[in-house]
């Protein structure tokens, strides 16, 4: 595909590097020469130093033969017109705008994205996801992260493996008749910074991080098999009522009943208009770097604290603060830290801080822009290891060179792996004699060596 981005931020150029190593053609645009020329250093891509929105620097960077244009400058409205611009001038196909303004985003005004007006297709909101994927995480206690795939039924679960994870050191041909009743497929491991598939006489090791794709109704079984018994967190402390804080804590109060929720945020004005906004959550006025403001949250009663203010360093101090608090009273001693971390050297310091968990806004970006790129009937994407692989998710049609096979039969490079398959409302973990079926929902691994391989097994048309 030809794809113009606009924007040569963190998104924009980890959305390159990915697409571009994937064979797409990719023109980046952006006015800093700065960040163009770090893209030109590093990536084998076309770049152009200007503004998006003029139609000459589109014409420069071959819009009408554009099959994409994906739009993550810094600003909505630049966004908004160089999608209208894209359609109006060149007529590209398909428009990808990142946009964060919660007034943009409001259900009342979504008819004013369409062709006769903002020609938008796709429109994301990086904010609203993260606090989606919060949500999920503190959903799954125990786990890294937790990704729904396949109406919900299916799930992607990254685990750590500790020193208390009972199957570590175990050969995986060896786990089905420990657990027989278990719905799971363990699809590779990050080990040393790099994902590896495992072969069936493996073993995780201690400091793994596990993709697991499993059955959604059994997480909790998951969980256990892999030693976290960690209850659901219903008492939970945000710190910074941004955007992300407060849509995660509007979600929670909208499906998680026992919640108890409190926001501390250092803006009066920004604190006095979320507590007008949210019904059962307490905000607090204040710095969180402040121990008394802490205490005035009741920390010792807190179960999970996640530090979400726009600022790194504040909130790796306030995460640092609560494994002060939680070193000093031991009844603090399992108190679960998220922190929101855009800059990604930061990452080295996850296990000398002692933070259980580290949040990338950039990879929920990309992810949320990559299910839209692939062909045919791929629905769904979420990319593991800076886009080194991706888990996908497909709906296999009558045209599908999968239809009627066996799953030994079906040619499968080692680089690509079935994690389940749900019919009709069975999920299934495929054994090599499952065969495949017409409208069988497929949840898959696979490389980005190998994306057009799945994207040929799920083509459209055999034409």
């Amino acid at each position: 595909m030809n794809i113009i981005i606009c924007g040569a931020g963190r998104v924009g150029f980890t959305i390159a590097k990915i697409l571009s190593e994937q064979g797409h053609s990719i023109t980046v645009i952006d006015q800093s020469s700065e960040d163009i020329q770090k893209i030109d250093d590093i990536l084998d891509v076309k770049s152009i130093v200007g503004k998006g929105t003029y139609p000459s620097i589109l014409e420069k960077a071959n819009a009408a033969d554009a099959d994409m244009i994906i739009a993550v400058t810094r600003n909505d409205e630049i966004n908004m017109l160089i999608c209208q611009i894209a359609f109006s001038i060149f007529n590209v196909p398909k428009k990808i705008a990142r946009i964060r303004s919660q007034d943009y985003l409001n259900p009342k005004f979504t008819k004013v994205y369409n062709k006769e007006n903002l020609p938008i297709d796709v429109i994301i909101s990086p904010e609203i996801e993260i606090a989606k994927s919060l949500q999920r995480k503190l959903e799954a206690p125990g786990s890294l992260d937790n990704v729904p795939f396949a109406n919900n039924k299916i799930r992607l679960l990254e685990i750590l493996i500790d020193t208390n994870c009972p199957i570590k050191d175990i050969k995986l041909n060896e786990l089905t008749k420990n657990f027989p009743k278990l719905d799971s497929n363990i699809m590779g491991v990050i080990r040393d910074e790099k994902f590896i598939l495992l072969k069936k006489t493996d073993v995780m090791l201690k400091d793994d991080k596990a993709y697991v794709v499993i059955n959604a109704s059994q997480m909790i079984e998951t969980l256990t098999a892999f030693g976290h018994t960690e209850k659901i967190s219903n008492k939970i402390l945000i710190i910074g009522g941004g955007n992300i804080g407060f849509n995660l804590a509007k979600n929670l109060e909208e499906s998680f009943d026992s919640a108890r929720v409190k926001i501390i945020e250092k803006d009066k004005k920004r604190a006095e208009l979320i507590a007008s906004q949210l019904n059962n959550t307490i905000v607090i006025n204040g710095d969180a770097l402040d121990e008394e403001v802490l205490l005035e949250a009741n920390l010792e009663e807190v179960q999970t604290v996640l530090a979400l203010t726009n600022d790194d360093e504040d909130n790796l101090m306030v995460s640092v603060l609560v494994e002060k608090f939680a070193k000093d009273n031991d009844e603090l001693s399992d108190k679960r830290t998220m922190a929101l971390i855009n800059k990604p050297n930061y990452s080295l310091l996850q296990t000398s801080l002692k933070i259980d968990d580290f949040i990338d806004p950039r990879m929920n970006t990309v992810s949320c822009i990559l299910k839209h790129i692939h062909k045919g009937t791929i629905e769904n994407a979420y990319s593991i290891s800076n886009g080194e692989y991706e888990i996908i998710e497909a709906e296999i049609i009558e045209t599908s060179e999968l239809v009627n096979k066996e799953l030994k039969n079906s040619n499968l490079p080692d680089e690509i792996r079935i994690g389940a398959v749900l019919r009709g409302e069975e999920v299934i973990i495929p054994r090599s004699n499952f065969v495949f079926k017409k409208q069988d929902i497929v949840v898959l691994l696979a490389k980005k060596d190998f994306l057009h391989v799945v994207e040929n097994m799920f083509r459209i048309s055999s034409i």
